[in-house]
């Protein structure tokens, strides 16, 4: 596979600005194809047939509807993940928690309102783990007039991470959710769809870009991986990182980075080279002890314009050891948002809500010792030693129409128990969780500190934490046990990065700020599906403010149902006032 140059960046700017001008409507058909790597085939689900699926094209600003029809054998439902949708929860996307899923043979409008973003951001399934073969790319342009923050690159790559299973996805999904065992790992990794020519009956499609010397490309990098993070690199060549989820970064240029599921980066590479056949790749970064992994290397190929005879094999780029947590921490620390004055910040600087939330690896006993985690337990995940399960009905839908018992609003700010949490040989007591439906309720405009502390329970791991609805500072970053009243002095609230996705490290912490300004339910997982299955998720309720800009908008007519609840029309529960629901906003 080769991307051509033949087009100039203006002209493919040109269409791509007209287009999303000309139309802001698509359709999204959700159907099984069949696809061959590895030497078989098999059938994946996609969208419009495509694997990865199709790009979508915005500018700052702009509002699309996408058409969702779900013609697989399957539940299914669309997030765009890094969209803050304003007002707008009921297109984000995660299943019993903003909505429904689309059930086989039936569609669902989604309204995508873009706000500040402006970059690379991504659309995936957020159902089971479907997104494993159903996610696309997600390219927000400047407005209308305005252009990027660096001098123009030639071309524009989309550069999508992702893996393979030789086995149904679904498959794999279900015989954890059972068993609760150690996870089964991924036959290849692949970029744009390919795994690369390290990988059997793979070589003739390895993903080639074709470059010439002297230009500039701008690759918008995302990981859609299902399980793990991942080091990336291009032989030969450093990169300048220049956005990380669609906003911009004081250049940083590198040889290698890391990338977690979830995250992307917006990266210039210069063809500055000798003319030659240079190896892209991408291979894992893991540290949890014990735990399976990919061990393979996907590669594409960046292939120099010209007549001249390429070296055999192209040269390979250095990648980390597997486990270097410090050259990601490092990494994560060394981002540094752009802050200039077309590109202000706004950094919480006082804060009234300090939430302080433990990531941990946790067990459940099994009758008879029957499930394949240690000694015959099941895996759980928990955020404050919550493991959170997910409702029948949506939690949205319960709040929005006051559909009582469905949630509680408990939890809690901290952990029950403060301990060493990156110690060794931490006591067995500590591994048994409470498994609850909790949200975290949050008043409208409050501003928020909350700090994440991995632990080593069940030898920890790193997570990496995804928040809906909102983008958040990420002021500071370490290894060890949080310290309340040295680490703050460090914090950096002068150009933090602003995420929506972000790696906290293998026993250690990581903090954010944000401003809780968009009213709504709005999740927050790990991006390791397998720990999000698992329970490592958390919900925050934002109340409604008191102007009419500052409430949930009125739900639309098409959403799907999982609950015959009693109808109450959009105008009576909307009627309600700044706290539509009483019973849920009201502390017990």
């Amino acid at each position: 596979m080769k991307v051509s140059i033949s087009k100039p960046l203006g002209f493919l700017a040109f269409f791509f600005f007209y287009q999303c001008q000309a139309s802001r409507h698509y359709k999204f058909i959700v159907k099984e194809v069949p696809y061959t790597r590895l030497c078989s085939t098999k059938k994946i689900l996609t969208v419009n047939g495509q694997f990865p699926g199709p790009t979508l094209y915005v500018n700052k600003g702009d509002t699309i509807v996408v058409d969702v029809y779900n013609k697989g054998n399957y539940n299914i439902i669309i997030h765009w993940h890094g969209v803050k949708q304003p007002r707008n929860p009921w297109s984000d996307g995660p299943e019993y928690i903003t909505r429904c899923p689309i059930q086989p043979g039936a569609k669902f409008r989604q309204k995508i309102i873009f706000t500040t973003e402006e970059g690379t951001l991504w659309w995936h399934a957020h159902s089971e783990w479907s997104r494993a073969t159903v996610h696309g790319a997600l390219i927000v342009y400047p407005k209308m007039g305005t252009s990027y923050p660096f001098p123009k690159p030639n071309v524009e790559i989309p550069i999508i991470l992702g893996d393979w299973w030789l086995e149904d996805i679904r498959q794999v999904y279900l015989d954890l959710e059972r068993y609760g065992g150690i996870r089964v790992i991924s036959e290849a990794y692949v970029i744009n769809g390919q795994p690369g020519d390290l990988y059997p009956c793979s070589k003739p499609d390895t993903f080639k870009l074709k470059v010439e010397r002297g230009l500039t490309y701008l690759l918008r990098i995302v990981n859609s991986a299902v399980q793990d993070m991942l080091f990336f690199s291009i032989a030969g060549h450093n990169v300048t990182l220049v956005g990380s989820d669609a906003s911009y970064l004081k250049p940083l240029e590198r040889s290698f980075f890391v990338i977690s599921p979830g995250q992307t980066f917006d990266v210039l590479l210069e063809a500055n080279q000798t003319p030659n056949h240079y190896y892209m790749a991408a291979k894992a970064y893991t540290v949890a002890v014990g735990d399976t992994y990919d061990n393979t290397t996907t590669t594409a190929i960046v292939e120099y314009s010209g007549n001249y005879t390429p070296s055999s094999p192209p040269p390979f780029p250095y990648l980390p050891e597997y486990n270097d947590t410090h050259t990601a921490v490092n990494f994560t620390g060394s981002l540094r948002s752009l802050a200039d004055k077309e590109h202000p910040i706004d950094v919480p600087m006082e804060i009234n809500t300090y939430l302080f939330y433990t990531l941990s690896m946790n067990t459940i006993p099994c009758p008879n010792n029957s499930c394949s985690g240690p000694n015959g337990t099941r895996f759980r995940a928990t955020v404050n030693n919550i493991s959170f399960v997910n409702p029948e009905i949506d939690i949205l839908e319960a709040y929005y129409y006051c559909i009582p018992g469905v949630f509680g609003t408990w939890f809690p700010d901290f952990p029950p128990l403060f301990y060493d949490f990156t110690a060794h040989d931490l006591p067995f007591n500590l591994l048994k969780p409470t498994l609850a439906t909790e949200v975290k309720i949050l008043e409208y405009n409050s501003t928020v500190e909350l700090v994440f502390q991995g632990t080593r329970l069940l030898a920890g791991s790193d997570h990496p934490m995804h928040l809906h609805g909102f983008s958040f500072y990420v002021v500071g970053v370490g290894l060890g046990d949080f310290d309340n009243e040295i680490d703050p002095l460090k914090y950096n609230l002068v150009d933090p990065p602003l995420s929506n996705t972000i790696i906290v490290p293998s026993n250690g912490w990581l903090a954010i700020r944000f401003k809780a300004n968009n009213p709504g339910v709005w999740y927050m997982h790990c991006h390791f599906d397998r720990h999000m299955l698992w329970g490592m998720d958390a919900v925050f309720l934002v109340k409604n403010g008191e102007s009419p800009d500052a409430k949930i908008s009125l739900p639309p007519s098409d959403m799907p149902s999982c609950y015959k609840h009693v109808p109450i029309t959009s105008k009576v529960a909307n009627s309600l006032g700044p706290d539509i629901c009483p019973i849920y906003v009201e502390k017990k």
